[in-house]
């Protein structure tokens, strides 16, 4: 059976390698006689994969010493509601920057627990910008200031993060964690969805400020307290094993391909490769995003109509490419193009869509 271009938004294509790695040990991992899906996480074996997984993800963002990488079930929408049950304290709010969907429903969460207040937002744009560092009102009292990386719908992402002085920052990165280098130290939280970018579904990675920890509401349920599970380094119950394993496979792939640094190269190259094609066909595809928010890992675009947008997904799919219809709710077409989308997928696509403009223009 031959493999197809994936360029679904989530759960997203992932390397090759890693699955054929997977698929190997599948009955015998590591000797075993047995499946990593069906050992004990309290075994030895586990344990080993488990702790290289954090490692790998301490090594590649160059994490300090105060800052430990965790792994929660229940998604990244579960962080909606973790997020500000453990760090907005009674009389307290926190800062939220709305750049779409999930920045909205972050909120809409936040604002059940406790209390939050709009800092920024490009809502009256259509959320076709990130708001500019100038646009933002935070409070210097803010238990904390959360955004949304990049933004999977609308197709926007920060390349700059805002500055918030000595207010913790907390960044939902399920969609774009390890595309590029930054300095993960200057973040209070980091939370991220796998299966986008980093793995299969079933896991979430939280990375914490060990001392911005200390600071949480202790006040609740043992399950939906961030320290349960930095405390018995996310094993506190029963950890989804097979995701963690896939992760760990995905972050060796990343650290033999260049770490951050080749990631940032592959997919410059790979984003910069489509909107090239939008460029040289401007009457037939158009990209609503301002160009200085555009997303390097969901390109989104619009056909002249959407008539040739039906056209085009179904032309692609029979052209062994799925996954480029937009989301429901916005229309248009979008191609998802994390790190572990190969160059040649995208090259493949860019001569379609070239072939596609010319033959229905």
């Amino acid at each position: 059976m031959a493999r197809i271009f994936n360029f679904y938004a989530g759960p997203a294509t992932l390397p090759l390698s890693t699955l054929e790695f997977a698929r190997a040990e599948l009955l015998d991992w590591e000797g075993t006689g047995t499946s990593v899906m069906e050992t004990s996480h309290r075994s030895k074996e586990y344990d080993e994969v488990h702790n290289e997984a954090i490692a790998l993800f301490t090594e590649l963002l160059g994490l300090d010493d105060d800052h430990q990488v965790l792994f929660m079930q229940g998604g990244a929408s579960s962080q909606f509601a973790f997020l500000p049950l453990n760090f907005i304290l009674p009389g307290g709010s926190a800062d939220y920057i709305n750049t779409g969907t999930w920045s909205q429903k972050a909120i809409k969460e936040a604002n059940i627990i406790a209390k939050c207040r709009v800092a920024g937002s490009s809502e009256d744009d259509g959320f076709t910008r990130i708001p500019s560092m100038t646009e933002l009102d935070l409070d210097p009292n803010a238990a904390y200031v959360h955004f949304t990386s990049n933004n999977t719908i609308k197709g926007t992402q920060f390349h700059e993060f805002p500055d918030t002085d000595d207010v913790p920052m907390v960044a939902d990165m399920s969609s774009d964690i390890l595309w590029r280098p930054f300095d993960a130290n200057k973040f209070g939280m980091i939370y991220a969805g796998a299966q986008k970018n980093i793995g299969p579904s079933g896991v979430t990675v939280v990375i914490i400020k060990k001392s911005w920890l200390e600071k949480a509401n202790s006040n609740l349920p043992t399950m939906f307290q961030y320290a349960t599970h930095s405390a018995k380094n996310s094993l506190y119950n029963t950890a989804p094993t097979f995701a963690i394993y896939m992760v760990r496979n995905v972050l060796r792939w990343v650290k033999e391909n260049g770490g951050l640094s080749g990631m940032e190269k592959r997919n410059r190259d790979k984003a910069d490769r489509l909107y090239g094609v939008m460029r040289s066909f401007p009457d037939f595809y158009t990209c609503p995003v301002e160009e200085a928010s555009r997303s390097v890992m969901n390109v989104v675009f619009r056909l002249p109509n959407e008539e040739l947008e039906a056209k085009f997904v179904s032309e692609a799919k029979a052209d062994s490419m799925v996954g480029l219809k937009g989301h429901r709710s916005v229309g248009g077409c979008r191609a998802s193009i994390y790190n572990a989308m190969e160059p040649a997928g995208v090259e493949h696509l860019a001569k379609f869509m070239e072939a596609f403009a010319k033959n229905n223009s």
